[in-house]
């Protein structure tokens, strides 16, 4: 069995680098926030809505240990929060496992979000000038364990493809 999984904010781009990896080396792809939507038949926004952060957090932690623990290779890709919450870092560095961390500035990441804003929970009432405030704050607290990635890929002007290049190169 052989995991990588992506990590990072959201907008860095794990969802697509995953899809494109995954055709790249020929390994499963599974996103984690689709899975749960599936799982529930609800979106991330809607359980956000009706059940809360709390309920979302342990439900996937219990999606992302039944996934870690599967025989199957893959790729898989993270919501932003997942490596920060409920013991989900012990489930990121086991055996067989490649944990890759997209790194993107607080300015891209803004100009890649700021018209996705509706799609995501956190951030979908948030002026420009909140959601730069949020987004920075975020990474600064979620960089203690973003940065407890095996590697690190920065995202900021380039394309999927260079990035997907670039993860092939390290995983030789």
């Amino acid at each position: 069995m052989k995991k990588i999984i992506l990590i990072g904010y959201m907008g860095s781009g794990k969802s697509t680098i995953a899809k494109l990896l995954s055709k790249s080396i020929n390994f499963g792809f599974q996103d984690l926030d689709e899975t749960i939507e599936k799982e529930l038949n609800l979106s991330v926004v809607t359980i956000f809505e009706q059940k809360g952060e709390v309920y979302f957090r342990k439900l996937e932690h219990e999606v992302l240990k039944k996934i870690v623990q599967s025989d199957d290779n893959m790729i898989l890709s993270l919501g932003g929060g997942t490596p920060c919450f409920t013991n989900n870092q012990e489930l990121l560095y086991g055996e067989g496992i490649t944990t890759i961390y997209l790194k993107a500035s607080v300015d891209k990441l803004y100009e890649r979000l700021r018209n996705q804003k509706i799609n995501r929970p956190l951030i979908a009432n948030k002026n420009e000038g909140e959601m730069k405030e949020f987004i920075a704050k975020h990474l600064f607290e979620r960089s203690f364990y973003y940065n407890k990635a095996k590697y690190t890929i920065l995202t900021d002007n380039k394309s999927p493809q260079e990035t997907v290049s670039e993860i092939k190169a390290i995983l030789v």
